[in-house]
């Protein structure tokens, strides 16, 4: 990692935490490669509820284990996977997520924790995780029948 990099940007390769990908994916990209960080980007365009944003990133991950779709496993597949890196971590980048659906809103703030409380599993691991999540506003389609909370369970 060369001293070209701004300092910001050179704390997060370093230290982990979290970006906008609208504001420089490219940069942060080139960085990570650099430092030997892992790429992963989660489509989360179709996701209507926790459990779909949940099967999205365990797809982007590869992760072989099923986990039943609550905060604890998605902790589980983010730590297994940043031991399971050959080197210093990984990025993951949650693109197009429909943040300001209800289904989104709802446990927003947990799912929030559990990938800064993975940034610091990695910190006390001596590995780098870092996340961005590229929010899409509202779902642009209404879909009669889909429950509007992240569970799959009605809200």
């Amino acid at each position: 990692m060369g001293k070209t990099l701004e300092p910001t940007l050179r704390q997060l390769i370093k230290r982990g935490g979290d970006f906008d990908p609208q504001g420089g994916l490219d940069v942060v990209a080139a960085a990570a490669k650099d430092a030997g960080l892992t790429w992963f980007e989660a489509d989360c365009d179709k996701a209507r509820s926790r459990s779909a944003v949940f099967r999205a990133i365990v797809k982007a991950v590869d992760y072989p284990q099923f986990f039943g779709a609550d905060f604890d496993g998605l902790y589980d597949c983010l730590c297994d996977t940043l031991l399971d890196q050959k080197e210093g971590g990984f990025v993951l980048v949650l693109n197009h997520l429909h943040s300001a659906d209800p289904a989104i809103v709802t446990d927003g703030e947990q799912f929030l924790q559990v990938l800064n409380d993975a940034v610091e599993f990695a910190r006390e691991n001596n590995r780098v995780f870092i996340y961005g999540i590229h929010h899409a506003g509202k779902h642009p389609e209404a879909a009669p029948g889909v429950v509007n909370a992240w569970s799959d369970e009605p809200a």
